[in-house]
């Protein structure tokens, strides 16, 4: 018989991916003390990751779509590989894979480990993010 909290850290994981296509990380999907590392930043606080979310939705022209295309749960870890497209707002397209790692902690993700090609990033999200600085969309 499945183990139903499994069945509940996938959701949760699901209900990341939404949320990020959403552009808004919400704190009912986190714990308070939730922190998260990625491959380009290293560890960041809860707010500073929902800022990246947040930043990461105004970069792109249109909503980021994952595919989800393996995902494990196990004890209180979820681990997601996932491949995500999308058109940014300087009309480049965008496209990167990922392995998440997540902790869950009280049906709650306590930390988020974000590995994918930092070359990507480089090459097609930093310019976007020096546009913005300057004062475009």
């Amino acid at each position: 018989m499945p183990d139903p909290r499994l069945a509940q850290s996938h959701a949760l994981a699901r209900a990341y991916f939404a949320a990020v296509t959403a552009g808004e990380l919400p704190d009912d999907l986190l714990t308070p003390d939730m922190t998260a590392w990625t491959t380009t930043q290293g560890t960041l606080s809860k707010a500073m990751y929902q800022q990246m979310i947040r930043l990461l939705r105004r970069m792109c022209a249109e909503p980021l779509r994952f595919t989800i295309d393996a995902i494990t749960a196990e004890d209180d870890r979820v681990v997601a590989e996932a491949r995500s497209v999308g058109t940014l707002i300087d009309g480049s397209a965008y496209a990167n894979t990922y392995v998440f790692a997540f902790r869950i902690r009280e049906g709650r993700i306590a930390s988020i480990a974000e590995h994918f090609n930092p070359l990507v990033v480089q090459e097609k999200l930093y310019p976007v993010m020096r546009l913005l600085n300057e004062g475009g969309k």
